[in-house]
């Protein structure tokens, strides 16, 4: 059991990663052409024969493809028609330097640099000849806002020196691509023509670019006319680009629109309540127009306030992802709260079950349904969720509880005053009592009247 462990744990993991190293080594050797040298990182070519014939052809699962960021070459005299198997390669984008300086080219097409974002081509001390295939060097060191420039130099019929940059040749330009589009806001599972018209010399060749899209898609290509078909068109295309390309020996111009896609509300999500700084209802919306939110609280509408509001925190094109945030919410909260989506397509409506604190003086897990007996009985707090609930069900305004208050006064007074009339009653009959015995009855009487008259003026 030891040895098994042993061999199947760091040890193994370890073998696996060597074994893999040397199958990434091996298979870099043998992609690499017979006149370079390949690195992890660079291509390095110095042998003057064959030529550089043909780049390696990166396939996805070769080893570390995407590390590929030079490409240097020294005593070239040409590269093939096939060099554009490592340019082309999508997984190549990260080559941003190429210097081919002191090589013996006297041409360069396009092709083998067309899909790279190059920060710097350096070709400077190369005999090339002054014809179209070059012109494309020309536009290149023209739209580049390096400030250094290169000393470019071509040969013409007459083996004389041309500066690149006053090279001028007939026949010889960019192309222009048009895209005659109708209107691009469309409703979903709806169809659309893109017409385009390209012009050039050397005449353009036209393709389309649709990126990513989702809906069904067909072109028809015709010289310099091209159309381009889609159709059932997906909600998930809302805001891509679409370009019309036209390209030659010399560079390439483009045409492009943006999709507006109008589509009914979907909810893609809703959740129980979570607690952060706020307790927030999570969801997420799609809809094209914006949807208008509504909350319902146990079944009516409810009002937002400071307390409790829609917060959207992230908007993607057409997709809204926020909250209904609710500040201190108590047990005066639990219950079910749906939101509805709607915009001129159509609406959309889902509901959960909020339980933000249990009853005071019930346990949370007694009763599984003791949020919907609560409700029955209980209304909700105004200064809470707003004025949400049946209002047969609310709790009493602050304006009753001043009238049950005065009421308990009242009574009070009442109380209190009759204490004091009964006390004095009974004086009165017992100075009267003593009065009949006392020569002193007069006294008596005149303190009766008065005990009388105070009693008389309380009751005022």
């Amino acid at each position: 059991m030891s040895s098994w462990t042993r061999w199947h744990g760091p040890a193994m993991a370890r073998l696996w990663g060597f074994c893999w190293l040397v199958v990434g080594f091996w298979r870099a050797a043998l992609a690499c052409p017979t006149s370079c040298k390949c690195s992890a990182s660079r291509i390095w070519c110095s042998d003057p024969s064959p030529g550089i014939v043909a780049f390696p052809r990166l396939e996805p699962n070769s080893a570390d493809p995407e590390n590929i960021t030079e490409i240097l070459g020294r005593s070239q005299t040409y590269m093939g028609d096939a060099g554009c198997h490592i340019l082309n390669s999508p997984l190549m984008f990260l080559v941003s330097f190429s210097n081919f300086t002191r090589n013996k080219l006297t041409s360069l097409s396009r092709k083998h640099f067309r899909h790279l974002d190059l920060s710097e081509l350096i070709l400077v001390g190369n005999p090339f000849t002054c014809s179209c295939d070059i012109m494309w060097i020309k536009t290149l060191q023209e739209t580049k806002s390096s400030p250094e420039t290169q000393d470019l130099y071509c040969l013409n019929e007459s083996s004389k020196n041309i500066p690149l940059a006053n090279l001028q040749i007939p026949n010889c330009g960019l192309p222009s691509a048009n895209l005659a589009a109708p209107n691009l806001t469309v409703e979903e599972g709806k169809s659309i023509t893109l017409s385009c018209s390209v012009a050039g010399d050397p005449v353009p060749n036209l393709y389309w670019d649709v990126g990513n899209l989702v809906s069904k898609h067909m072109n028809e290509t015709s010289h310099t006319q091209g159309s381009l078909r889609i159709t059932n068109i997906s909600s998930d295309d809302s805001g891509k680009q679409i370009s019309c390309v036209a390209e030659n020996l010399v560079g390439e111009d483009q045409d492009s629109v943006n999709l507006t896609v109008h589509f009914a509300p979907t909810i893609t999500f809703l959740e129980s309540p979570t607690s952060d700084h706020h307790w927030c209802i999570p969801f997420t919306v799609k809809g094209n127009p914006k949807p208008a939110l509504q909350w319902f609280y146990n079944g009516a509408i409810l009002n937002e306030s400071k307390y409790i509001c829609t917060k959207i925190h992230v908007t993607n094109h057409t997709e809204y992802h926020g909250c209904l945030q609710l500040d201190n919410p108590t047990h005066m909260n639990n219950g079910d709260y749906k939101l509805v989506a709607k915009n001129e397509y159509g609406k959309d409506e889902k509901q959960i079950s909020a339980h933000f604190m249990g009853w005071p003086g019930i346990d949370d897990g007694a009763n599984p349904n003791y949020p919907d007996v609560i409700y029955e009985d209980y209304g909700t707090a105004a200064n809470d969720i707003g004025d949400t609930t049946n209002r047969s069900n609310e709790i009493p305004s602050t304006d009753v509880a001043d009238k049950s208050g005065r009421e308990h006064l009242s009574v009070y007074a009442v109380v209190v005053i009759a204490s004091v009339v009964g006390f004095c009653l009974l004086v009165m009959l017992f100075l009267l009592k003593l009065a009949r015995h006392s020569k002193f009855g007069m006294k008596a009487f005149v303190v009766a009247t008065a005990c009388t008259v105070r009693l008389s003026s309380s009751e005022i």
